[in-house]
């Protein structure tokens, strides 16, 4: 099968593509009527089909000249009736090079004429539509062996892939066919061999299914964990912190998993990764320092050029590293990167209805980056004398510059900001405390930010993903809890009200996207799992019963629609959503945690809180659906070694009865979020009332009352309590944890 697969493909597509001389395309009859007819085309801008959708990233190419379709049956249609294949263009709003691509051919009548021609041409969003980009990016990562955005798929009516590739530039060059010459001979070999490209792109579909199956294997265990830990400290860099060389990724799911690895055998190198990482990071370019927030990745080794983009998933599984990195060692300045994390969502990236917007472009001007550098002639204009100095001192601003002009790698004189010396250092050496340090610098900052805030911002991407918000959700509840800031509480609640409300269709099922008073696409198991996620995270923090209820029946909906009763884990799509080439199931920790992984931790808190075991054999069944891939390369998988962390213990439930408005019951409650337990769950069972409902979810708390009136904590492990106390410190030793700092 792989034989057959692979001579195909490179003999009729890729020599057939990619190596034909381009002097005798350039010759051929067809290819030069079709260049002359692109030539004289009508260059005026015609709003395309694109200007009737929501997506941000579909308008931005309403106006091409490209006669896009979204997807859709009027699409596949068509190309059957004029038997034509498909050009699948696949993006999202922020992405740099998708700009690109569309400003030199989408927007280029003469590249559009052969597009027009020669296909149907049909744009697909990939946040708005991740089923469909899940399966075409698997498709270019097998082709090709890599992958990425802009995605290029050219496919028969069918659905069915025959040539995948990334960024294809308008013209050759260097032996590399551009638009202008591959789309022609794509022409030539639809009409010429038409019968080997069907078979090739039955043969892709099918090795496609082929590695969409499962790879059930033996139980995964502590081996697993060590060998996940093993092969992420092989590639730490003890220098610069993260995993690998350039580009470099955040990737926080892997900071989840040291933390309780560490946690949990105390290996101090595991904790170590995890600092020295986010401390790098947020001293790096790629932290936001004068807006706050983290950009997308890093261009370099040591966090330094970023791409600039920003992305509301990423802040949210940052803001989590960092809150439990603070739970986990004390540092301050570790809750205050937090913080301000927040603090950029809240006024940045926040609907008035409440839910998160998604993304921040890269580019403003046409210049990626250009927001957000500075020279130090501009920093002198909105800083005086001292104030500048010390700026340009913390900062490392110079004349010179850091930022090279992508096109042309001059440099620009422009400075991206980051710290070479922490703030420590710069105190000691200027002789002041930190305090005032810190204090000026924030004074400094403020000006920057009201100074910057007057340039043309980057595009802001506003539609509003059910998962995405999921995550925000989550880390702003684990920030409220850690924090004490009930701000963040209310933000995470305004936010699950939202989708709970405006996301949802008449019969209740949740609904993937919102944007512009509109809410469409039937959610994914991303959808469901990481809402679930968040209203468990936002049970625990205001304890109102409602999420928790929430949190079950969408549970239920998720395994009634989502669950593979023959093999086990969760299809990415439901069962009755379009039906696509392939029904995948998702594992991979990649830029977000694959939906599988986080159903994982899901199903054994909501096992742990309800007493049903039922649920934790699901979570069970989806370790052991994946435990062949798994096992092969664990620290691709980190957010399921998580959730394999928490199944394999020890893990505790712990009950707190008391007033929740009372005093006791706070300073309970508090003392626990001091410290980092990252393997519990934590109900509350109020004590000022007859029949609170949480006994209708966890039966078991109908027999835990509280002593002498008091606030009181029943601590369970392995399924077996110790007795009851009053007393917080004697909880925390139950909990194996030293109540001091």
């Amino acid at each position: 099968m792989q034989r057959a697969f692979s001579t195909i493909l490179f003999v009729i597509i890729l020599i057939t593509l990619f190596t034909g001389n381009l002097r005798s395309l350039s010759s051929n009859s067809e290819v030069k009527d079709m260049k002359h007819k692109s030539a004289n085309s009508d260059t005026k801008k015609n709003l395309n089909r694109l200007i009737h959708e929501k997506s941000p990233y579909l308008l931005q190419h309403a106006e091409n000249p490209v006669d896009w379709y979204a997807w859709g049956p009027e699409a596949f249609e068509k190309a059957r009736k004029e038997n034509k294949p498909i050009f699948l263009s696949i993006g999202y709003s922020t992405c740099h090079w998708c700009h690109v691509m569309a400003h030199e051919s989408f927007e280029d009548p003469e590249v559009a004429r052969l597009l027009n021609e020669v296909f149907i041409c049909i744009k697909v969003d990939r946040e708005e539509r991740p089923d469909i980009d899940n399966i075409y990016m698997r498709v270019c990562q097998m082709m090709t062996g890599s992958g990425g955005w802009p995605l290029t798929i050219f496919m028969t009516p069918d659905k069915k892939p025959f040539f995948a590739g990334t960024y294809i530039p308008r013209e050759s060059h260097r032996g590399r066919l551009g638009m202008l010459d591959l789309i022609p001979r794509i022409k030539e070999v639809w009409d010429t061999q038409h019968a080997d490209i069907l078979k090739s792109a039955d043969q892709i579909t099918a090795r496609l299914n082929q590695l969409s199956q499962d790879s059930t294997g033996d139980e995964l265990d502590k081996s697993t964990l060590k060998t996940a830990y093993e092969q992420l400290s092989s590639r730490f860099s003890e220098q610069y912190g993260g995993f690998g060389n350039a580009p470099k990724f955040p990737s926080p799911q892997n900071l989840l998993f040291l933390l309780r690895y560490w946690q949990s055998t105390n290996d101090e190198k595991a904790l170590r990764m995890v600092v020295k990482t986010l401390q790098s990071m947020q001293e790096g370019g790629i932290y936001d320092h004068i807006g706050f927030g983290f950009h997308r990745y890093s261009t370099d080794s040591h966090w330094l050029v970023p791409h600039f983009e920003k992305m509301l998933y990423d802040q949210a599984m940052l803001a989590m590293a960092y809150t439990e990195a603070y739970q986990a060692t004390g540092r301050k300045e570790l809750r205050e990167t937090a913080k301000e994390i927040f603090t950029y969502v809240l006024r940045d990236m926040t609907d008035p209805k409440g839910g998160f917007y998604s993304a921040e472009d890269a580019d403003s001007e046409g210049v990626e980056g250009k927001f957000y550098v500075w020279t130090e002639d501009e920093i002198r204009k909105v800083l005086k004398g001292e104030e500048a100095d010390l700026i340009i001192n913390v900062y490392n601003i110079d004349k010179t510059g850091n930022f090279r002009d992508e096109a042309s790698g001059e440099n620009t004189g422009a400075n991206i900001l980051h710290l070479e010396k922490t703030l420590t250092e710069v105190a000691f050496k200027n002789k002041t405390s930190m305090d005032e340090l810190k204090e000026r610098v924030e004074t400094a900052r403020q000006k920057l930010f009201t100074a910057r805030n007057k340039r043309i911002h980057p595009y802001k991407d506003d539609k509003i993903l059910t998962d995405w918000n999921g995550l925000m959700i989550a880390a702003l509840a684990k920030g409220a809890q850690v924090c004490n800031e009930p701000e963040y509480a209310n933000a995470a609640k305004r936010a699950a009200d939202f989708i709970l409300t405006d996301m949802r269709k008449p019969d209740g099922r949740i609904l993937h996207r919102y944007r512009d008073g509109h809410a469409a696409i039937l959610a994914n198991v991303d959808d469901y799992a990481f809402l679930i996620w968040g209203l468990l995270e936002l049970y625990e923090t205001i304890f109102d019963v409602h999420y928790l209820q929430t949190a079950l029946n969408l549970n239920n909906e998720m395994m009634k629609y989502f669950w593979d009763e023959q093999d086990g884990g969760f299809y990415f799509t439901a069962d009755d959503a379009e039906e696509l080439i392939v029904r995948q199931k998702e594992i991979y920790d990649g830029a977000i945690p694959s939906g599988n992984s986080v159903a994982v931790l899901n199903l054994l808190r909501l096992s742990r809180i309800t007493a049903d075991p039922e649920l934790e054999d699901k979570a069970n069944k989806i370790l052991l659906a994946f435990s062949e891939d798994v096992k092969s390369v664990p620290s691709r998988y980190t957010q399921m070694m998580v959730g394999l962390d928490f199944g394999i213990g020890p893990s505790y439930e712990i009950v707190i009865v008391g007033n929740p408005q009372a005093k006791d019951t706070k300073e309970m409650l508090n003392s626990l979020r001091k410290h980092f337990i990252p393997n519990k769950v934590v109900l509350l069972r109020p004590s000022d009332r007859e029949e609170p409902d949480i006994i209708r979810l966890a039966k078991f708390t109908g027999y835990q009352s509280s002593l002498d009136g008091k606030a009181t904590a029943y601590v369970c492990l392995d399924y077996a309590c110790k007795m009851p106390t009053t007393d917080s410190e004697e909880m925390l030793e139950l909990l194996n944890v030293s109540s001091q700092k």
